[in-house]
C-alpha cells in the first residue's frame, strides 16, 4: 500500500512539474549553460567589493561598456532607463550593473556620476586591476579591444554590445541582444521575476 502511495505521489509531482509553464523569453535563453560566468568580484564607486550575492532577490542585468563610448553604451543605458519606467514598481526588483572595460579612464568618481545619471538605481562597477578585467571578460565571453585615437587619451574601445540577465536566485538565464527595445526586454525581466 505504501509503495502504491509513493508511486502516485511521484506521478503527481511529475505531472505538476510538466504543467508548470516554461518562460517564453524573447532574448537568448542560456539557462543552465556552463560556458559563461556564474559570478563576479568587482568594485563599486565607494570602494566596496561586490559579487552577485549582494543582489540576491533581484533580477540582475549586467552590461559591459565604458563611459566615453559614443553609441552603444549610452543607448543601452537609455533603453534600460525606459525598461525601468515600463516595469513600474517591479523595477525595484531589478538591478542594472554597468561594468567598465576602461578602468584607466572610468575612475570611481566618473562611474558614480555617469551611471546613476540614467537611473539612480543603476550601479557602475570596475575591476581592481587589468588582471581582474581580463578574468571577468573571459568568464563572460566579452570581447574588448582598445582602438588608438589621435592622442593617447582619445582612444575608443570596441566591445561586445550584449548584456546578461540573472534571475533573483542568482542563476544566469539570458543573453540580451543589443537594441531589442524596452518592451521586449521588460517582458523578459518580468518573466524572470515570476
Amino acid at each position: 500500500m505504501n509503495f502504491i502511495k509513493a508511486v502516485l505521489i511521484v506521478t503527481l509531482l511529475i505531472f505538476l512539474a510538466a504543467c508548470s509553464p516554461k518562460p517564453e523569453f524573447k532574448n537568448v535563453d542560456i539557462t543552465g549553460s556552463t560556458a559563461f560566468g556564474k559570478d563576479f568580484s568587482l568594485v563599486d564607486p565607494e570602494g566596496k567589493t561586490r559579487t552577485l550575492a549582494d543582489f540576491k532577490g533581484k533580477v540582475v542585468v549586467m552590461f559591459f561598456g565604458y563611459t566615453q563610448c559614443p553609441d552603444v553604451c549610452p543607448t543601452t543605458l537609455t533603453e534600460m532607463q525606459q525598461v525601468m519606467a515600463i516595469m513600474g514598481p517591479q523595477a525595484d526588483k531589478v538591478q542594472v550593473l554597468f561594468v567598465t572595460v576602461d578602468p584607466e579612464r572610468d575612475t570611481p568618481a566618473i562611474l558614480k556620476q555617469y551611471v546613476p545619471a540614467f537611473d539612480v538605481r543603476f550601479l557602475g562597477l570596475r575591476p581592481v586591476d587589468e588582471a581582474a578585467l581580463m578574468q571577468v571578460t573571459k568568464d563572460f565571453k566579452i570581447y574588448y579591444k582598445k582602438v588608438p585615437g589621435s592622442s593617447p587619451g582619445s582612444y575608443t574601445i570596441d566591445h561586445t554590445a550584449g548584456s546578461y540577465a540573472f534571475d533573483p536566485e542568482g542563476h544566469l538565464r539570458l543573453y540580451i541582444k543589443h537594441a531589442q527595445g524596452p518592451e521586449t526586454l521588460s517582458h523578459d525581466l518580468k518573466e524572470l521575476l515570476k
